[in-house]
């Protein structure tokens, strides 16, 4: 039994008292926290100052197409001026004319549509400086008048190399030798004469693995995008463009745009990228200047792109088409900001078979796949039905065009005899024409021709020469073809000689002479240069090394 350890003045096993302790009337007080609860002051109310009541911003800066409903129709012409200076509506949108500029300036030149605007959503400002100013508010006083003079960055005089404090000048050029550079004043001047293909070569290759471009995106070749080629072009002869977005569903169109407004050349193109080169006598003391554009303008209203009627349909038709679009696949997903260079080719291509297609753009801003929308409707062309649920949902339209014939009852394309003497064994086909046969033409492509040239030449293809053939008949041909072309698949050309000097009443040197004449030129082989003429062809058993290593490693 485990004894328990006895302490002095302590009663394990009291007794519970016999009578409950008096009731007391007092409130009892509620147990006190072991932590107190801090008690800050409420906070002091803010005050605003009516001494200096706030400036009210300048009515330039502030986005009036946002949390507005400012809405203002216009025509063509000039809506608003002031001095020289002005605004206007044309073909390309809103545009605007300063004096003594070599064009209008826009805000985007590649994405403006060709549609004309019908309201406006601010008022008519110029997004430019004032001329009273004399530089751009930073919110500090201008710095004091320095005592050095700069002297202006001359491309025909640029700083010696390894300079210090002055980065890596790129001399004018490339000139061939004995040339050198001279002022131009012209877009034909300034790049002289034609690139060769491994100057082009010469200049690409360091900018393949540079980072240092000039990003284009959803707006295009926006207005402030001259400048910052024209500083790309400051210290190298090639500026570099990666193109991403709306804007490359049309890469022609970029590339147009780019060449005009910049003045330099585009040298190399990869996809979404762009190499575009300087000129020969690019200086960039003469270089065209613009006004920076201090803000984004809102751009114009236009015209709705989804009708409820469209060209060529009626409102129930319309309806019933999209109806259908709900349950189409779409022909592919785009992926945001990506390169969409073969989207129309794939629209087209989807058309030969279908009324209806849809291009997924699930994830994509909405203005985004709006204006992709917008370019497929002029470059396809085709009809906009809707653009539910993140999807573009297009028709072909009742004159569309079919590239792939539709009649599969038209026979077969005919083929010319190869044994006929007025043609040569290699030409097959009549005229150049390889799909041709009771006046029904197939369009294809000239590789296309070249390969179906090659397989009917080498007995790979075959051209039925009737179509009513039946079941049986056209199982026999096909057997016999498939004969054919494994032999010729198999066969090679053999040369057989003998040891024995065996020879024929029939056999002569003329004979002979024009069989060996005939396999040379088969195969184009020239003997008379054998590197082995000259060595004898018995050679004495036992004499090669390996027959002296193998005596040697051999047991005896």
């Amino acid at each position: 039994m485990a004894r328990i350890p006895s302490l002095p003045g302590l009663n394990l096993f009291s007794s519970l008292p016999s009578a409950p302790p008096p009731h007391d009337p007092s409130p009892t007080s509620s147990p006190s926290t072991p932590i107190p609860i801090p008690k800050y002051p409420p906070p002091k109310s803010r005050t605003l100052r009516t001494n200096n009541p706030p400036k009210p911003p300048n009515p330039a800066l502030k986005t009036f197409h946002r949390r507005s409903n400012y809405y203002r129709p216009v025509k063509d012409g000039v809506i608003s001026s002031h001095g020289d200076r002005s605004v206007v509506i044309g073909d390309s949108g809103v545009s605007y004319l300063l004096p003594d500029a070599p064009f209008e300036f826009q805000y985007s030149y590649s994405e403006t549509p060709k549609v004309k605007p019908i309201a406006i959503r601010e008022p008519a400002f110029l997004p430019f400086a004032p001329p009273t100013m004399p530089r751009p508010w930073t919110g500090k006083a201008p710095l004091k008048s320095s005592k050095k003079k700069i002297p202006l960055f001359d491309s025909f005089n640029p700083p010696p190399p390894g300079t210090k404090g002055v980065k890596q000048v790129q001399m004018p050029g490339p000139f061939p030798l004995g040339q050198y550079p001279k002022e131009g004043k012209s877009r034909e001047e300034i790049l002289g004469e034609p690139l060769k293909n491994w100057e082009i070569r010469m200049l690409v290759k360091p900018h393949l693995s540079h980072n240092r471009q000039v990003n284009l995106g959803r707006d295009g070749l926006t207005h402030n995008m001259l400048e910052l080629i024209h500083s790309h072009w400051k210290r190298q002869r090639v500026c570099k463009v990666r193109c991403k977005g709306v804007p490359t569903v049309d890469m022609d169109n970029i590339c147009h745009h780019i060449e005009e407004k910049t003045g330099g050349k585009i040298i190399h193109r990869v996809g979404g990228v762009l190499y575009l080169f300087r000129g020969r006598n690019y200086n960039y003391r003469t270089r065209p200047q613009y006004p920076v554009m201090l803000w984004k303008p809102a751009a114009p209203v236009y015209p709705k792109l989804i009708q409820e009627a469209p060209e060529g349909l009626t409102k129930e038709e319309a309806n019933e088409l999209r109806m259908k679009g709900k349950n189409l696949l779409p022909i592919c997903k785009l992926a945001k900001n990506g390169v969409y260079i073969s989207l129309v080719d794939d629209v087209r291509h989807a058309f030969e078979g279908s009324i209806l297609v849809k291009v997924d753009c699930s994830g994509m801003h909405e203005s985004d796949y709006k204006k992709l929308g917008a370019k497929l409707k002029e470059l396809v062309p085709c009809v906009l039905l809707s653009f539910d649920n993140e999807q573009i949902l297009m028709w072909r339209g009742k004159d569309w065009k079919l590239v792939i014939s539709d009649d599969r009852s038209a026979p077969l394309p005919t083929r010319v005899s190869s044994n006929d003497s007025s043609g040569s064994s290699g030409e097959s086909i009549e005229n150049g024409d390889l799909l041709h046969g009771n006046h029904h033409k197939i369009k294809t492509s000239p590789k296309m021709k070249l390969l179906w040239e090659r397989a009917i030449g080498s007995n790979k293809a075959l051209l039925l020469d009737e179509i009513g053939l039946a079941p049986d008949d056209l199982l026999e041909k096909v057997e016999e073809f498939e004969k054919i072309s494994q032999a010729t698949e198999h066969s090679y050309p053999a040369f057989i000689t003998s040891s024995e000097d065996v020879s024929s009443p029939d056999d002569s040197p003329e004979s002979q002479d024009h069989s060996q004449a005939n396999y040379n030129s088969d195969d184009d082989v020239d003997w008379e240069g054998d590197l082995f003429d000259n060595v004898d062809p018995i050679v004495p058993l036992g004499s090669l090394p390996v027959d002296i290593i193998a005596k040697k490693l051999s047991p005896e």
